[in-house]
């Protein structure tokens, strides 16, 4: 499963998990996590996907470099 940190709010993150919405403990996240990166679910725990995230934020950049071009 895969998740992107949209925002922390409290001691909750909020992760876009496919799509949907959810409320996970800070807590169940690494201490490193920031918004924007790209966890996976490995059995019970959520891992820092830093390949995803790179690609993530590459694939961002590059949209809005497209609505600012002349």
């Amino acid at each position: 499963m895969k998740a992107v940190i949209d925002r922390f709010e409290g001691e909750y993150a909020v992760l876009d998990i496919e799509g949907r919405i959810e409320n996970i403990k800070s807590s169940e996240i690494p201490g490193k996590a920031r918004e924007g990166d790209v966890l996976v679910k490995k059995g019970d725990k959520w891992i820092i996907d830093r390949e995803a995230t790179k690609n993530l934020k590459k694939e961002i950049d590059d949209l809005a470099d497209e609505l600012w071009e002349d």
